[in-house]
């Protein structure tokens, strides 16, 4: 990998090295490697540099020009003097950043753990294709080609359908009275699977023979749908080499689940019922925020 002093990123670096340098010095390992760089006192490690040469770059810090050696040493430097400013102002004592950190913390060491238990725990071949025959029963053997009239009330449902009733086009009566964006394409969704839609969605269509449209709209958290099924064909499952790791990392998911699972039922937990136990108080929040589901207007994903 080429690496360009442009892309460093010099001040994402140095806050980022900022932040791991206020954590508790306890929680250092034994670092007794030379120091590469000392700034007021404080050693930078040689093992501390190759670890950050390393993450961005893939390589020894040997196998780079020196003039990129240079920089992300300068990096190192800017995020150490950074963090010691910080600490001496006690804002790693101050305000979110001590929950920061902590939450850091947790979020590293639980990633830890998880590849120190799953390093000697490789599934087997057998595991492998027990785990592919599994996806395969359980996958569904057809995906449909559907339009779709989305509107805000059942009556107002019921009225397009009266209105396909007398011979009205559905494509006409999707641009018309759609408040779907696939209006513009008179309601078309292309081809869906049963995993991109509600399930009140899939089941309103797999009823449908290709032509047909629901005599009875159909409810989702989008509104109400009056649906039509165009067409169906089969879907061909991946062959086992290209579900392979997808499965591995299910596999190992499950093993690490099962793990921290023991762990929860013989750890020692008391809640105090007034600071997140039993009771009306709000729930902690989670280690990794989830990523926010973007507001969608239309159940289906198109292909």
């Amino acid at each position: 990998m080429t690496m360009h002093l442009s892309r460093l990123l010099p001040l994402t670096a140095a806050l980022a090295l900022a932040l791991s340098a206020c954590q508790p010095k306890a929680s250092a390992p034994a670092d007794t490697s030379p120091a590469v760089a000392t700034v007021n006192g404080q050693p930078i490690s040689r093992a501390f540099y190759e670890y950050y040469v390393k993450s961005l770059s893939g390589k020894t810090s040997a196998d780079l020009a020196p003039d990129i050696r240079a920089k992300l040493l300068d990096n190192m430097i800017h995020g150490e003097v950074i963090a010691q400013e910080a600490v001496k102002e006690g804002l790693d004592k101050s305000g979110d950043t001590p929950y920061v950190l902590e939450l850091s913390r947790l979020q590293v060491l639980g990633q830890s753990l998880g590849e120190h238990f799953l390093k000697d725990k490789k599934p087997t071949d057998a595991d492998l294709h027990a785990e592919y025959d599994a996806y395969v029963a359980a996958a569904p053997k057809l995906e449909y080609h559907a339009r779709h009239i989305l509107v805000a009330t059942q009556p107002f449902a019921d009225k397009v359908v009266q209105r396909l009733e007398r011979g009205e086009k559905f494509e006409d009566l999707a641009k018309a009275e759609s408040m779907d964006p696939s209006k513009t394409n008179g309601g078309d969704l292309s081809w869906i699977r049963p995993e991109q839609v509600p399930p009140e969605f899939m089941k309103a269509v797999a009823a449908l023979k290709p032509g047909e449209y629901s005599k009875t709209p159909v409810q989702t958290p989008f509104g109400w749908h009056v649906v039509q099924l165009v067409e169906t064909r089969p879907i061909t499952p991946q062959s086992f080499e290209e579900r392979k790791q997808r499965i591995e990392q299910e596999l190992d998911r499950k093993k690490f689940k099962d793990y921290i699972d023991e762990l929860m039922r013989t750890a020692q937990v008391t809640k105090t019922p007034d600071q997140g136990g039993p009771g009306p108080a709000a729930p902690a929040p989670a280690l990794a925020p989830a990523t926010p589901a973007a507001p969608a207007s239309t159940p289906p994903a198109k292909n």
